[in-house]
């Protein structure tokens, strides 16, 4: 008998439906059928590759508002928010359905013949997802995967896998053929560990928490197999005295609070020059308070709330001892129209730099606020935790900019601004927050091995 477990929508903590959990037999099999089908998708030429992931794209945009609308409901994502996610979805499989035609070799001037490179690809690639933002990041993996050659075999996580099930039926439904797009769900220790351990998945893609990414390298490393990993952080937004402080404040919830916090990238540290801290607090705490939590049908909401009891209970944990300076607003627990949903209010914290909210990663909409005296220790407080995927810097001189910039171990930046991803540039972080980069011009790249091949021509 298969087994399952049940999804749950987190606004109401009402089950959705229940969902078949793979077993390692099943694994198998569907590893088995997408071998089978990488040999003819890579033997496709070029252009009809293309065109398979256009038709793909073209699906998923006349799908979006269902897509979006089964975010809403499995992952508690404002509607609009969901919206922009299911259209990212086609606008990535668009971007790379570019790169079939352009992953060119290389002819290298040799003596007594000619030298040519190709990029080959794995062949079938294992690709895990997390539960925060289900269809971009899923899309990120199997999008440059496929049109590099590969097959995918794709796990979700059991908290949020509709939308990553819904793909795989467009896939089909787009013309891919069986075995190409493969979403199977189940617990990481069985599907994504059998990802790991199969010698026909020849690379993985681990999104999810740093200690978890962790098991999955040396796993890999035990195979000699490629990873790539996107995993945790502690983004610092740094707002230097020089700043448009109105306008760094007036930006500074979007940057921890979208997803309910929910985010690597969630900027939860504001480092703040000590002769403007009093008053960018001045101007942060209006701009939290009217940060709208609620219904996530809702077109006006901002928030919606977390995605289970557990990791509310964990993210309540992290304000222990706090210095809670305000908080916004969010639906008591028991409100009538929305159920028992899991929400948690936006919170501001003032912290020192050894303290533990200042150090983890809470994942949740909990920001630490933190003093610096000048640039350069602003530079040192940004640096001073394991992470570096993102993180932000409000300053109004360039050159400090550049300089700050540079001196930051983050693997995305961004200068006046929150911006973190953009399918066109490459996405990944430095330090424990992961291994790799994802988008951007190269990422098709990123699924294939060189092969040289020298002709003797003497």
């Amino acid at each position: 008998m298969t087994s399952t477990f049940t999804v749950i929508d987190p606004t109401t903590a009402r089950p959705i439906r229940e969902i078949a959990r793979a077993d390692e037999a099943q694994t198998d099999a569907a590893i088995a059928r997408a071998v089978v089908a990488q040999r003819s998708w890579a033997s496709l030429p070029p252009v009809a590759r293309a065109d398979a992931l256009r038709a793909f794209a073209r699906v998923v945009e006349a799908h979006a508002e269902e897509l979006a609308q089964l975010e809403v409901r499995n992952s508690g994502h404002p509607i609009g928010s969901a919206r922009w996610e299911a259209s990212h979805v086609a606008q990535v499989l668009n971007f790379y359905a570019g790169a079939p035609e352009r992953l060119s070799g290389q002819q290298i001037p040799v003596a007594g013949g000619m030298d040519v490179t190709f990029h080959e690809p794995y062949g079938v690639v294992g690709i895990i997802v997390p539960w925060n933002f289900p269809m971009t990041i899923a899309s990120w993996g199997f999008a440059p995967a496929l049109a590099a050659g590969n097959a995918v075999v794709l796990k979700p996580a059991e908290l949020t896998p509709l939308t990553a099930i819904r793909l795989g039926e467009l896939a089909l439904e787009a013309g891919l053929a069986d075995g190409l797009f493969t979403v199977i769900t189940g617990s990481g220790s069985v599907v994504g560990q059998r990802f790991v351990s199969h010698p026909d998945v020849r690379k993985v893609v681990f999104t999810g928490s740093t200690s978890v990414g962790m098991d999955v390298a040396a796993g890999c490393a035990r195979e000699l197999k490629p990873v790539t990993l996107e995993l945790g952080g502690k983004s610092a937004n740094l707002v230097f005295a020089d700043a448009d402080l109105e306008k760094a404040a007036a930006a500074a919830p979007g940057a921890v609070f979208d997803n309910a916090g929910q985010d690597c990238c969630a900027r939860s540290r504001i480092l703040v020059e000590r002769s403007a801290y009093d008053r960018f607090l001045e101007l942060l705490e209006p701009a939290v308070r009217a940060w709208r939590v609620g219904d996530p049908a809702d077109e006006g909401t901002d928030m919606g709330p977390l995605i289970s009891a557990s990791h509310r209970s964990t993210v309540a944990g992290f304000l222990d001892g706090t210095n809670v300076a305000f908080r916004g607003s969010a639906p008591a627990s028991d409100d009538p129209m929305l159920g028992d949903g899991f929400w948690f209010p936006p919170t501001v914290v003032l912290a020192e730099p050894h303290d533990r909210i200042a150090r983890e990663e809470v994942f949740g909409p909990v920001v630490a606020v933190l003093p610096f005296d000048d640039e350069a220790d602003a530079i040192r407080l940004a640096n001073d935790t394991a992470y570096g995927l993102a993180g932000s810097i409000w300053t109004e001189n360039l050159g400090r900019a550049v300089r700050v910039s540079r001196g930051v171990k983050s693997g995305v930046l961004s200068v006046n601004s929150h911006s973190s991803v953009r399918y066109w540039t490459p996405f990944g972080g430095m330090k424990a927050s992961g291994l790799g980069r994802e988008l951007g011009p190269d990422a098709a790249e990123h699924f294939t091995e060189t092969k040289n091949v020298f002709f003797a021509t003497e």
